[in-house]
C-alpha cells in the first residue's frame, strides 16, 4: 500500500481530511467530486449546511493544526476568530448559564466556505493529489471480491462512463449511504442502524454588530429545553461579521422573515445578547436548511468486509448539527485513519472501523442523550439514558455556579477529555453536593 493509488468519492470536508491522512502513504490520491469547486471561499450547492453556524472545537482545531501546520495562522489573517471556548463562548444549557472556566485551548470559529477553501488548497498542494470536478459517481468496480477501483460520469459534454482505478477506495459522499447500495449487490449485510428524529429546521443570516458591542465573547449558544424544542447561536466569523442560526425541533420551524426570526428568540435569548442583535445591521436574508435525523451506522459490528473500500466521516455518523461536533470528529476520523494505515494493509477495515467508533462513541452519547432529554423527540429512553440526562441536567445547573464542574464541562465539549470524565470523582461529588444543606 506504500506505493499506490487512493481514490477519495467526494471533496468535502470529511474527503479532504481523509486524502490529507492518506498523502502520507500512497503515492497518489484522486478525489472525485460532484461540483464544480468555486477559485474563492463561496457556498456551494453540494454543501448547503455549509451556510450555517461551523465551529471547529478545540480538539479538532489541534488535529487540523497536526495535518496542515500554520493554519491557524493563515485562517487568522482572513480575520477568522481565534476563540477560548470556556472564555468567550457564552453557553446556555439545560435553561442556566454555564460560569466561565479556565483559559485553555483554543477553537477556530470560520464560515464553512472559508476553511473547506483553505483546507483545500493545502491538499491540492501536496504532491501526488488530484481533483476530478464535476463528475458523478456510478459505482465501484471489483475484482474476484475486492474493491478495485470507482466508476464516474462527467458532468458537462456527456462523454462516456469513466473508471479510475485505486488501491483503496474512501466513500467521503456523506450519509446518503451509496456504498450501501453498492455492497449489498456484492452480497455484503448491510450494518446495524441507529436513528433519532430530530426534525431539525435551520434558519441563519449574516448580520454586523456594532463596534465591540459585545467584546470579549465571540458568540453564544442557547440549548433547547423540554416544552421548548428550539435554540440559537449567535457566533463572530470573519469579515467582522456574525452569523445567526436559530434552529428549531420536533417540527417547530424559525420564521424566514428576519424581524420574526429575531421576535421568535427573544425569550430564549439573554437580553443584552438580544439587545445587540435587535440592533444589528442584517447583511444577508435567511437561508433555510433542514436535517431530519441523526444517523449512526455500525460499520464496525460487521462480520465481513469488501477489502479495497472503507466508508468515512458523515458515512458512518451524522450528528444533530446543534452540538457543532461534525468537522471535530470528522478530524478525529482522519487522525484514526492515519494511524491504522501506518500499521498497514492487514485487516484495515476492520482496524479502521473500531477506531473510528472509538472516536464516535462520545460524540453520539452526548448528542443522542442530549436530542432525548426532550420529551418531543421520539425514541426509546432506556433507564441508563434517563439518568444520564438527569445527571447532566444537574451537572449544567451546579456548573452556572461551580468553576470546577463548568471546566469538566467545557474540556469534554471541546474533546480534550473523553465523556467519562465527567463522572469522575472529584466532578460527581461537587454535582450531588447540595450546598444549601449540611454535608453528611
Amino acid at each position: 500500500m506504500g506505493r499506490g493509488h487512493a481514490v477519495v468519492l467526494g471533496a468535502s470536508m470529511g474527503g479532504l481530511l481523509a486524502a490529507r491522512a492518506l498523502s502520507e502513504t500512497f503515492d497518489r490520491v484522486t478525489l472525485l467530486e460532484r461540483d464544480e469547486l468555486p477559485a474563492e471561499p463561496r457556498d456551494r450547492r453540494g454543501v448547503p449546511q455549509g451556510r450555517h453556524v461551523h465551529v471547529l472545537l478545540p480538539r479538532g482545531s489541534q488535529i487540523l493544526g497536526s495535518f496542515f501546520p500554520g493554519l491557524a495562522d493563515e485562517l487568522g489573517a482572513l480575520g477568522v476568530p481565534r476563540t477560548q471556548l470556556a472564555r468567550q463562548i457564552r453557553f446556555v444549557v439545560s435553561g442556566h448559564r454555564l460560569t466561565r472556566g479556565h483559559p485553555g485551548p483554543i477553537m477556530l470559529q470560520p464560515t464553512r466556505p472559508t476553511l473547506e477553501h483553505a483546507v483545500r488548497r493545502r491538499v491540492a498542494a501536496l504532491p501526488g493529489v488530484e481533483f476530478v470536478q464535476g463528475c458523478d459517481v456510478t459505482g465501484l468496480t471489483t475484482t474476484a471480491g475486492r474493491i478495485t477501483g470507482a466508476r464516474f460520469a462527467r458532468r458537462a459534454g456527456g462523454g462516456p462512463e469513466e473508471t479510475v482505478e485505486a488501491d483503496l477506495v474512501i466513500d467521503a459522499l456523506g450519509r446518503s449511504g451509496r456504498s450501501l447500495d453498492w455492497l449489498s449487490r456484492l452480497g455484503y449485510a448491510r450494518p446495524p442502524e441507529e436513528r433519532i428524529q430530530v426534525g431539525i429546521r435551520y434558519v441563519s443570516c449574516f448580520m454586523r454588530t456594532p463596534p465591540d458591542a459585545l467584546a470579549p465573547e465571540q458568540g453564544i449558544l442557547v440549548g433547547p429545553v423540554p416544552g421548548r424544542p428550539s435554540g440559537m447561536a449567535f457566533m463572530a466569523c470573519e469579515g467582522d461579521r456574525w452569523l445567526l442560526t436559530v434552529a428549531g425541533m420536533a417540527g417547530t420551524q424559525p420564521p424566514t422573515d428576519v424581524d420574526a426570526l429575531i421576535a421568535f428568540i427573544q425569550k430564549m435569548t439573554p437580553p443584552d445578547f438580544h439587545e445587540v442583535i435587535a440592533k444589528s445591521e442584517r447583511l444577508s436574508d435567511p437561508v433555510v436548511h433542514a436535517f431530519p435525523s441523526s444517523l449512526r451506522r455500525r460499520y464496525e459490528k460487521l462480520r465481513a468486509y469488501p477489502e479495497g473500500l472503507l466508508v468515512f466521516a458523515d458515512g458512518l455518523c451524522s450528528f444533530n448539527p446543534i452540538y457543532g461536533q461534525g468537522m471535530t470528529v470528522a478530524s478525529l476520523q482522519a487522525e484514526a485513519l492515519r494511524t491504522c494505515l501506518e500499521a498497514g494493509e492487514h485487516n484495515l477495515a476492520r482496524r479502521f472501523y473500531k477506531a473510528a467508533a472509538k472516536a464516535i462513541d462520545p460524540a453520539w452519547q452526548l448528542s443522542a442523550a442530549g436530542d432525548l432529554a426532550l420529551p418531543e423527540i421520539k425514541g426509546p429512553r432506556p433507564l441508563a439514558t434517563r439518568l444520564i440526562n438527569r445527571y447532566v441536567a444537574r451537572l449544567h445547573r451546579v456548573g452556572a455556579t461551580d468553576i470546577a464542574v463548568a471546566d469538566a464541562f467545557w474540556r469534554v465539549t471541546g474533546y480534550l477529555d473523553p465523556t467519562p470524565a465527567l463522572l469522575r470523582p472529584r466532578v460527581a461529588l461537587r454535582v450531588f453536593r447540595n450546598p444549601r444543606r449540611p454535608r453528611r
